[in-house]
């Protein structure tokens, strides 16, 4: 199998085309879980597999976590996508891209940098208080999308410095909380000058930080906007990765449109050799490592 490994503002993720491989679906679960494991295989944070459209879209992107758990979507995954659409001759550079969550867009800014307009905020609920030993966190919930990509957003005071374990399991037992059906990412933030906030996310499938996280960074601003805490256009946010930007359209009490405009990075291409990946036998029929 060909692949590229491609990352934005530090979220990685190794990209497949299943237009040339032609991989079942049930397979992938299985590749991602074994080609995203760091220290066995390739390493990323997601696996992206680009597919025939089936809602008029430039192609259809699959984007499953390095667990192997399907995402409905992921911000900084899309925008990686679109570099790999335009580069490739999939689109032009404004491009159409069905997901799980529903259908984007995305824009080509520069030869590195791109912007997409997220999935519309579904659910938003800005006054929630969740309990984790006998602590009660202020907290607001996101969805995107629809099926919704969950997000929980808590500030956090003092988050630069905080102690990287301590935050790792309050982040693990919020992600875990019954207050989220669904589980949910959980994005830590402070405020650190005007329109620009740190932020630090928890995902959900990967069960770990990453660098960055797109979605959580737009759902983070989507609460901020609507609390009057940022103006909501050319929001700067700083992740261990980088700095991402959103901006929003809002109507009232309403966020319309949510845009995210960050890198993209084309870490290597190559083929896959890995001898412990087993594909099933339906799949070795139709394509071989």
């Amino acid at each position: 199998m060909e692949f590229w490994k491609m990352n934005g503002a530090g979220n990685d993720f190794i990209l497949l085309n299943n237009l040339k491989e032609h991989l079942p679906e049930e397979a992938f679960p299985d590749i991602a879980r074994t080609l995203c494991e760091r220290h066995l295989s390739i390493g990323a944070d997601g696996l992206m597999v680009v597919d025939a459209p089936v809602q008029g879209g430039d192609y259809r992107m699959r984007f499953y976590n390095s667990d192997g758990s399907v995402g409905e979507m992921c911000g900084n995954g899309a925008r990686c996508i679109c570099r790999y659409g335009y580069e490739t001759g999939l689109a032009g550079e404004t491009q159409t891209v069905e997901t799980t969550a529903g259908i984007i867009t995305g824009q080509r800014i520069d030869r590195r940098n791109y912007r997409i307009r997220l999935n519309d905020p579904s659910t938003v609920r800005l006054d929630m208080a969740v309990e984790v030993d006998g602590v009660r966190y202020p907290c607001s919930y996101v969805e995107l999308g629809n099926p919704g990509l969950p997000h929980a957003v808590v500030p956090f005071p003092g988050l630069q410095d905080a102690d990287e374990h301590a935050l790792r399991e309050l982040g693990r037992k919020l992600r875990w909380h019954p207050a989220f059906p669904k589980g949910a990412n959980v994005n830590f933030y402070e405020i650190a000058g005007e329109d620009l906030v740190y932020e630090r996310t928890f995902e959900r499938g990967v069960e770990d930080f990453t660098y960055a996280c797109g979605t959580g960074t737009g759902s983070t601003v989507t609460v901020l906007t609507l609390q009057g805490k940022v103006s909501g256009r050319d929001v700067r946010v700083r992740m261990p990765g980088g700095e991402l930007r959103i901006d929003t359209v809002r109507q009232g009490s309403r966020i319309t449109d949510l845009f995210l405009t960050g890198p993209t990075n084309i870490v290597c291409k190559g083929e896959v050799t890995d001898e412990d990946l087993r594909l099933t036998e339906s799949s070795s029929k139709t394509s071989s490592v």
